[in-house]
């Protein structure tokens, strides 16, 4: 069983920045590849980006590339997603969540979920 929590989100304007920390803890937690995805009021849950295990592997959204950076550090059982140039389309309570699939893009691929962080974005 693996626990995860989120924390970092807040409300910041257009154009800032945020970086959200998600902490996992739990047998074998470093093993797993961790996303994070993101569901806006009256849409569903989309995925953002997800790091694999080692780190070397990592892949976005279309909507975030080029500004936002997910990243992991196994010593402390973290996972990272710096968020740059955020825009009013960015708000959206934002959920981690792992995985032992290859590759996962889908909320069904990711047996382990966090209880989210608000991030809110002012034009």
């Amino acid at each position: 069983q693996v626990q995860l929590v989120e924390s970092g989100g807040g409300l910041v304007q257009a154009g800032g920045s945020l970086r959200l920390s998600c902490a996992a803890s739990g047998r074998s937690s470093s093993y797993y590849t961790i996303g994070w995805f993101r569901q806006a009021p009256g849409k569903e849950r989309e995925f953002v980006a997800r790091i694999s295990w080692s780190g070397g592997n990592t892949y976005y959204a279309d909507s975030v590339k080029g500004r936002f950076t997910i990243s992991r550090d196994n010593a402390k059982n973290t996972v990272y997603l710096q968020m740059n140039s955020l825009k009013p389309e960015d708000t959206a309570v934002y959920y981690c969540a792992a995985a032992t699939w290859v590759n996962p893009t889908e909320v069904y691929e990711y047996a382990h979920w966090g209880q989210g962080t608000q991030v809110t974005v002012s034009s």
